[in-house]
């Protein structure tokens, strides 16, 4: 290889790195060894680590523990997906294009809108990209959110909008139920508002009882109305669509995605018909053949700045997550209607119940909010005399991992923890909590 390119030795290969940063010396790597041998080395290595195989873990917050049945995973790996896993060659790329489009479809029906696309990286992008297809829209740029978010997504959210100068604003939320304040919405709420973006649930777990109502005022005032979901939750609550929604964005990655360390996540967009024309990503459709008038899927419409003129397209978003929409297609087509009822019926009940037990059993405070809440709720420890942080780390040595601490995020609601718990927590998991933090906070 260096004979044909001319080269004398490796280190020629390098000579863009300058002399100064380059490492001098030996590297310390043990062997040689066989194959055999690094396995086990590895595996030894493995070892140190903690999973949620190993210890129940009562963390969410953007990534959650959920089960992922074996079909879905046996299915995504087949090469068919995993290797045309985006269809660059629509045309021969029949089998992802049919998936894509079911997943569509099932998005469509979950969330009440009419239109979803083949997928965004995740939650927080969706959310930036609906707020520039709202900005687009109206024509406006100021996009109202709640306070009680999660401060990576806004912050996603700040960067994307940015470029096109649009204002983020903050409404309250009332301290004691969660909820938002509809007087200071309307206040905020003006002739340059693009959106109103609510999230149900929250980033903190409780319901917002006043959807109907916050999109009535978007409504009024020529803005859109954007919902943020989990799209577990919507075997039990209302599609957004019901309730006046014209975006909707989300987080797929709890249908039949693994945690795998924090990603690759699955952001959901749906939308109105109305509104595709200024949709980012790409939308599969289905239409037949000329000649013999068979059935074949297409990409509708792809309006990112690879395919059209780049002042034209809507979004740059390009290696999106097809292949996680597709485990997502699987899951829900496993689940059906039915089924995926059952999921949050579980969730719900198993959320509550853990909150009841930790209220009357542990004596700490939680949830913080009066208000109804779905697998995540918050647990206050400011009158055990002990901080969120000193608890969590003591939960960690009785092998538990507890929820995240949003201290930080949230100083207004004290020494608080954010706990989830879904149908992968059996009740020895939650007895196992229960008794840790009793033992913790006697200590």
């Amino acid at each position: 290889m260096l004979k044909e390119l001319g080269l004398k030795n490796i280190e020629e290969l390098f000579t863009d790195i300058p002399e100064k940063i380059k490492f001098k010396g030996k590297l310390n790597i043990p062997g040689p060894f066989s194959e055999v041998e690094v396995k086990r080395k590895i595996a030894k290595l493995l070892e140190k680590n903690v999973s949620s195989m190993d210890i129940p873990v009562f963390l969410g917050a953007g990534v959650w523990p959920h089960y992922v049945p074996a079909v879905v995973d046996a299915i995504i790996g087949r090469a068919e997906f995993a290797t045309s896993y985006t269809p660059y060659q629509a045309e021969v790329s029949q089998g992802i294009l049919q998936a894509q489009f079911e997943y569509q479809s099932m998005i469509c029906e979950l969330t009440g809108m009419d239109v979803a696309n083949a997928s965004m990286y995740d939650w927080a992008t969706s959310l930036g990209e609906a707020a520039l297809m709202a900005s687009r829209l109206t024509k406006k740029t100021e996009v109202i959110i709640p306070h009680f978010i999660h401060p990576e997504r806004k912050a996603v959210l700040k960067l994307m909008v940015e470029p096109a100068k649009i204002k983020i604003i903050e409404v309250n939320q009332n301290r004691e139920t969660g909820q938002i304040n509809l007087e200071d919405l309307k206040d905020k709420t003006s002739k340059n508002t693009a959106a109103i973006y609510i999230e149900n649930p929250s980033y903190l777990g409780f319901l917002e009882e006043k959807a109907k109502e916050i999109g009535e005022i978007a409504h009024e005032n020529e803005a859109l109305y954007i919902v943020g979901v989990d799209p577990t939750s919507l075997g039990l609550l209302k599609a957004p669509g019901d309730y006046g929604a014209d975006i909707v964005v989300g987080e797929g990655q709890p249908l039949g995605n693994s945690m795998n360390y924090g990603g690759p996540l699955l952001g959901i967009f749906a939308c109105k018909e109305e509104f595709v024309r200024q949709m980012p990503g790409r939308i599969i459709g289905l239409t037949t053949t000329k000649k013999q008038n068979q059935r074949a899927f297409c990409m509708a419409l792809q309006t990112r700045e690879q395919y059209i003129r780049r002042e034209k397209a809507t979004s740059s978003i390009c290696t999106n997550e097809a292949l996680c929409a597709v485990a997502a297609a699987v899951y829900l087509s496993l689940l059906g209607p039915k089924g995926l009822k059952r999921l949050g019926e579980i969730i719900m009940t198993k959320s509550n119940y853990t909150m009841k037990r930790l209220k009357e059993e542990v004596g700490v405070k939680t949830p913080l909010f009066k208000a109804i809440h779905f697998k995540e709720f918050t647990v206050n420890f400011d009158e055990t005399g002990k901080t969120a942080l000193e608890v969590h780390k003591k939960l960690l040595k009785e092998g538990v991992h507890g929820g995240k601490i949003i201290k930080e995020e949230f100083p207004e609601l004290g020494e608080t923890a954010l706990y989830c718990v879904t149908e992968v927590h059996l009740k020895e998991d939650i007895d196992k909590l229960v008794e840790a933090l009793k033992k913790v906070l006697e200590a």
